[in-house]
């Protein structure tokens, strides 16, 4: 059976009905893709690997379209009530998404199956209405099928386009992720029920229109509720995630940085990056040692150092007097000035940034190398002190495109010393570094400490086990041009954890779990993953 919709009785002429019906499949397009955008953030933030998280948001919620234009094929003969019920429910399920996700992350240590619900109910009622306002249009004024579809295939395209620059550009940094979903959901509300109950409001009995208005404005109550409620929502979610001792906690344009602990609270200073543990007060002596240390065997006057910007690093560099100069490259500012301004990060790394051997850029690492000009002073030693290699970002930082371009700046029998994961926990990744270093026909030597782990991939959680981190150690890569022994420096400041020996059955230990036969990693293959 053919359905005919009915022409419709409008308070305004058909060319006028026709455009704010388009109007307002700009605005729910706009509405459906920042719902989409936000799953797809908040689950690279929670879970890890943005490939990942952005793959599952997209097939699932593609899926689920189909499945609400199939659906909505039921409720084309009450096309106008259908269409404003849909644009409720999805106003109240989109707008309540970011903050139902993070909850089920903060206090239940999962994410994952909310993700997939989300993104099924989100994607059913997307999909729910193409089909409705189909039948809307084509009862304003009847045209060919291939028009219609024409123009309303437009104008959700294009609101496509606003509201996936509006998220990044505007909602994400002015409003943040939960107040940017929840205002979304807001307008998503008022423009569904704005269309039907003013323009379609011939079709409605007045049970319906008082239906109407009573649901919209609670889903409305609802979310403006929740929007008055996300400062202490965040407050008790990080509290849940975190301990109860966050003493700064800032949305950087990279990423979440939170600082724990310190002061007059009893616990190590803790030092959070997108929730993965960086630094523990308690035990971080033993990495930046490991890190630093043996890279300073031979000429150390000129150093860079990528990433690193809590200044730990810096501060064992500079513990040698014959260090000339420090570059740091450092992408995000805020870890900049909370080391240089934190009075318990400041007392941690010493100072670092104070001492003016220490020139600081704010810049992403492969960018900066590769703008550098080739006249430019060669380094000593190069320390990559970068986000783990399996985190999707990261991993063009460990890529062989990458070292090349490091390679390049090293002196004559310069070192690279590479915090490359935890060869315990994930040895692929680890000895899939070591490939892609070797495969550029440098020499490395693979060494691991025991530790806390802290700086290890994206297991979430480490957060609630402060310095635990879920892992047994770091692992560590000395690379060179050159034939390499691994050794302390014969003149060196006192070690904490760092002896000759030691460090030999470091190496020892690395080599013994050697996985031959591992690719090196591209940007155009990754290798790595969470």
């Amino acid at each position: 059976m053919i359905y005919r919709p009915v022409p419709a009785r409008l308070p305004v002429p058909a060319g006028l009905g026709r455009l704010v019906v388009l109007t307002t499949v700009f605005v729910c397009a706009a509405c459906g893709l920042v719902y989409e955008l936000e799953l797809v953030a908040l689950a690279s933030y929670l879970i890890g690997d943005s490939v990942t998280q952005a793959s599952v948001v997209l097939s699932v919620m593609v899926f689920a379209m189909g499945i609400g234009s199939l659906l909505a094929k039921r409720l084309r003969s009450r096309a106008a009530l259908g269409f404003a019920a849909v644009e409720a429910a999805l106003a109240l399920v989109g707008g309540l998404s970011a903050m139902a996700l993070y909850a089920c992350f903060a206090w239940f240590g999962q994410a994952r199956l909310a993700l997939v619900g989300f993104s099924l109910a989100i994607g059913v009622l997307i999909g729910a209405e193409v089909p409705l306002l189909m039948t809307l249009i084509q009862r304003i004024r009847r045209q060919d099928a291939g028009g219609a579809v024409a123009d309303l295939f437009a104008a959700d395209y294009v609101g496509a386009l606003v509201g996936g620059l509006a998220f990044p550009f505007l909602l994400l940094p002015v409003l943040g992720q939960l107040t940017g979903a929840l205002l979304t959901g807001g307008v998503n509300a008022v423009a569904g029920g704005a269309l039907v109950l003013w323009l379609f409001r011939g079709d409605l009995s007045v049970r319906a229109r008082w239906a109407l208005l009573v649901a919209n404005g609670l889903v409305l109550a609802v979310l403006a509720v929740g929007s008055a409620l996300t400062v202490p929502f965040e407050r008790a979610a990080r509290h849940a995630v975190y301990g109860g001792d966050v003493r700064v906690a800032v949305q950087s344009g990279v990423q979440e940085v939170v600082l724990t602990g310190g002061g007059r609270s009893g616990r190590p200073l803790s030092l959070f990056l997108d929730g993965r543990l960086k630094v523990c007060g308690e035990d971080e002596f033993r990495y930046h040692e490991a890190l630093v240390h043996p890279a300073m065997s031979g000429p150390h006057r000129r150093v860079l150092v990528l990433g690193g910007g809590d200044g730990l690093a810096v501060r064992e560099l500079l513990r040698y007097g014959d260090v000339e100069r420090v570059t740091v490259v450092e992408v995000d500012p805020t870890v900049l000035r909370l080391a240089r301004t934190d009075p318990d990060l400041v007392a941690l790394n010493r100072a670092a940034y104070r001492d003016p051997r220490v020139r600081v850029v704010t810049a992403d690492a492969f960018e900066w190398l590769r703008a550098l000009p080739a006249a430019a002073p060669p380094y000593d030693v190069v320390v990559s002190d970068l986000p783990d290699p399996g985190i999707t970002p990261s991993t063009k930082l460990y890529s062989q495109e990458f070292y090349g371009l490091v390679e390049r700046r090293l002196a004559p029998g310069g070192r690279l010393a590479i915090h490359a994961g935890t060869v315990d926990v994930r040895p692929q990744v680890f000895w899939t570094v070591d490939a892609t270093v070797r495969s550029l026909g440098l020499t490395s030597r693979p060494y691991r400490v025991s530790g806390s782990g802290f700086t290890t991939g994206p297991d979430r959680t480490s957060r609630r086990s402060g310095a635990s981190g879920g892992g047994t150690g770091w692992s560590f890569l000395l690379v060179s041009r050159e034939s390499l022994w691994l050794r302390l420096p014969p003149v060196r400041p006192y070690l904490q954890s760092l002896s000759p020996k030691g460090l030999t059955d470091a190496w020892r230990a690395a080599e013994r779990g050697r996985e031959p036969g591992m690719l090196p990693s591209t940007l155009m293959h990754p290798r790595y993953a969470d």
